[in-house]
């Protein structure tokens, strides 16, 4: 299996990328890589790991990076050598199984949709972060890639979803909800409605609407919602768990019997941090693409480098996108014909 590592993309790329790739040559022995990046700056860190000439490390030049600060079409547009892209182009020419980059989402989704297009049957990507609940973990789809969506486009990520659930979660009906403002079906936008219908109808196991404030008691194993609400929702989370843990340290230092029991509590607090922990989980797929992209956090760290790897991998092995492509066959008539009733409905 060859994957293909985006070294520049990432808050401390190249250095971080490096060190995880570095991490992976001894944990997956039977995985071959091609680091995509400058070679000029990435000479000094796989000088620093040890890892300049080793057999199971292919370097590939790309000149430029597509910043964060960038539009996202810059990775077609001004910028067609970055290393995002060369990783599509790799991806597309099916040099490498799999590609995995920390860098711009935006320019990631733009390069990949385009470059190696989506599977077949799939109209749009999505992209699937695993977030923590009461009962595990639950994915939510769309978390970013689409601002944009139809209720044919929503009902393609439940199935993808539940593909992707069976992998992570090793589960034969992973339950699948609809992101939403009241439990009834008949509450929502015209969005979540419209997709409730052809959602209710899928050979899938859909438990219906489910509000935010059960979403980490477990309501479901994958999460339904368009990429503007799914994103909003995983940054107001991010935010959440950041400003928790500054007023957990603001209340446990006011004074000393305080500073104390936070001592003793030392390893609960850990314990609890590890629950979120973005680097254990890796990365998230951009499913629907045809060809496994991991898309990691701007911020990733090498253990989180490394488990992106490990996700790539694993969704290689287990055949995720085959998984896919046949399930989307299997509803694709019965998509279309509940697409033509509810569009027949609204003249």
């Amino acid at each position: 299996m060859k994957i293909a590592v985006d070294a520049m993309g990432g808050d401390y790329a190249p250095g971080v990328v490096v060190e995880g790739l570095t991490i992976a040559l001894a944990d997956f022995p039977d995985y071959d890589f091609v680091l995509v990046g400058h070679q000029a700056k990435l000479a000094f860190y796989l000088e620093k790991y040890g890892i300049a000439d080793h057999p199971r490390v292919q370097v590939v030049h790309a000149e430029t990076v597509c910043e964060m600060s960038e539009p996202s079409a810059i990775s077609l547009r001004a910028k067609r050598n970055s290393s995002i892209t060369v990783c599509a182009k790799l991806l597309k020419e099916k040099q490498v199984d799999a590609m995995v980059t920390p860098g711009h989402t935006g320019a990631t989704v733009a390069a990949t949709k385009v470059l190696v297009r989506t599977l077949p049957g799939v109209d749009r990507p999505a992209l699937a972060a695993s977030l923590p609940s009461q009962e595990g973990r639950f994915i939510l789809m769309d978390a970013g890639a689409n601002p944009d969506c139809t209720p044919v486009n929503l009902a393609q990520f439940a199935i993808m979803g539940e593909i992707y659930a069976q992998y992570l979660f090793k589960l034969d009906r992973p339950r699948v909800g609809l992101l939403s403002v009241g439990g009834e079906d008949i509450k929502g936008c015209e969005l979540t409605k419209e997709s409730f219908k052809l959602m209710d109808q899928l050979p899938i196991n859909f438990v219906g609407n489910v509000e935010a404030d059960v979403v980490f008691e477990g309501a479901s194993d994958v999460l339904i919602s368009d990429g503007f609400a799914g994103n909003v929702m995983l940054k107001g989370i991010e935010g959440l768990a950041k400003s928790t843990m500054f007023w957990l340290k603001r209340v446990l230092t006011k004074n000393a019997l305080r500073l104390v029991g936070a001592m003793l509590a030392k390893n609960a607090f850990r314990e609890l941090k590890a629950f979120g922990d973005a680097d254990d989980v890796g990365g998230a797929p951009l499913l629907g693409i045809n060809g496994i992209c991991i898309i990691g956090h701007g911020s990733s760290s090498p253990k989180a480098v490394r488990n992106a790897i490990r996700v790539a991998g694993e969704c290689v092995t287990f055949g995720l996108n085959d998984r896919i492509i046949a399930k989307i066959n299997e509803t694709h008539s019965t998509t279309a014909e509940l697409e033509k009733k509810l569009a027949a409905e609204k003249q």
